[in-house]
């Protein structure tokens, strides 16, 4: 995989997990290694304005995805394609992680699978869409953690 990472922010955050975790999670999920995706870090200014221009709602938010060639897991035999952008907000979710009870790398690692699934057609408006979204979240990251 291809993955541009942009590190706007201050936050000390190990973005090499998070590329290395991207590159694993859109494997196991059958998408071709040669794809690309950018994911960056942005400030709380720059998510909320991100998040009212393209989502029309104010405030920030932890993670927005936006989608490129609409490609879908196990979609590998179709060739490469650009999957996206992923925009992560390392201060919005600093406040989650202390509410879950987790650092913030874990937060965030959290949320680049989260966002990697986003781009790749999952969602969770409706609970059975989020039971698989979810499910499918915790696997990947159970089994990325889980590696020597």
């Amino acid at each position: 995989m291809y993955i541009e990472l942009t590190d706007l922010t201050n936050s000390n955050a190990d973005t090499n997990r998070i590329k290395s975790l991207a590159d694993f999670s859109l494997r196991s999920l059958g998408i071709h290694p040669e794809s690309e995706l950018s994911i960056s870090l942005v400030d709380m200014e720059e998510m909320s304005s991100l998040h009212m221009r393209w989502l029309d709602e104010s405030g920030p938010t932890d993670v927005l995805s936006f989608p490129m060639d609409e490609l879908k897991p196990n979609s590998s035999s179709d060739g490469p394609g650009i999957l996206g952008d992923i925009v992560l907000c390392p201060e919005y979710a600093k406040k989650q992680a202390v509410e879950i009870g987790h650092s913030l790398q874990a937060e965030l690692e959290v949320l680049v699978v989260h966002g990697v699934l986003h781009l790749l057609g999952f969602d969770h408006r409706e609970n059975d869409e989020k039971t698989m979204m979810f499910s499918r979240q915790d696997e990947i990251l159970r089994e990325w953690r889980s590696r020597p």
